[in-house]
């Protein structure tokens, strides 16, 4: 039989493990929140069109991929493939404890990514797609558009003119006036040419700078262009009190695809 100060020791051993625990489970960053409208967007698409699989390019920035994680654990879904440049621990822990998550890195606007990606019932684009260039925004859509039935696109879009507009061409003093004060911005007019070394671009072609202000009407007709039609729309106005963006989401789906929805 143990004795008391044996007794006594595991029981202090076994609360310290408690504590730790408790510590530990504490100390952990909360969850980043995700957007309802983005929410109400992909769980319509994944509703009304039966998603089975689906890409969200661009998945891991400031949410740790939770819209991979919350389509992956919707009901019927079999695949969710995250694709971006940057994994967080977060992100790679919560990936592992699903058998429907894949993880892909890389830039998704190379074609070599793209056939990675393979065939999904959906894209999803949130926030990302003003990011693109070489190959532009339209020129990424056209990439993904052959693979898929269906895109899930939000973020903000731009109401600061009638066409879309690559907003480096607007000059410092108004790209400054239009986007968002980020750290990236700071001083970017007197370093376009160089490269970034993170990137291997010229800073003129990352995508952790504002790029471009894309309008609602580019956007539905290049999306009628490649033969998709519109599903979903909801706005909710200026994107964060800028003047120039509105924050909106979207979802087009393939004729075929819409025709047999639920």
């Amino acid at each position: 039989m143990a004795s008391l100060e044996d007794r006594v020791l595991r029981t202090r051993a076994s609360v310290g493990r408690r504590l730790r625990r408790r510590l530990t489970a504490t100390s952990r960053p909360p969850a980043p929140p995700l957007d309802a409208l983005k929410l109400a967007a992909l769980d319509l698409a994944h509703r009304r069109f039966a998603l089975r699989s689906a890409a969200d390019l661009g998945a891991v920035w400031a949410v740790d991929a939770g819209y991979t994680f919350h389509l992956a654990d919707r009901a019927g879904v079999e695949s969710v493939t995250a694709v971006d440049d940057d994994f967080t621990p977060t992100a790679t822990r919560a990936a592992g404890a699903r058998t429907n998550v894949h993880l892909v890195r890389g830039n998704f606007g190379d074609p070599s990514i793209a056939a990675q990606v393979g065939r999904v019932d959906a894209v999803v684009m949130f926030d990302v797609l003003l990011h693109q260039v070489a190959p532009d925004w339209d020129e990424v859509l056209e990439l993904y558009a052959p693979s898929t039935r269906a895109f899930v696109l939000a973020g903000p879009w731009y109401s600061g003119g009638e066409r879309s507009v690559r907003l480096l061409d607007l000059g410092e003093e108004r790209y400054l006036a239009t986007v968002p004060a980020q750290d990236t911005h700071a001083g970017l007019f007197e370093r376009l040419d160089e490269i970034n070394p993170r990137r291997g671009r010229r800073w003129r072609d990352v995508h952790d700078i504002w790029q471009w202000g894309i309008t609602d009407g580019d956007l539905r007709e290049r999306m009628r262009a490649l033969g998709f039609q519109l599903a979903h729309y909801e706005n909710l106005g200026a994107w964060r009190s800028l003047a120039s963006f509105e924050n909106a989401a979207y979802v087009f789906a393939r004729p075929e695809l819409m025709a047999g929805a639920r």
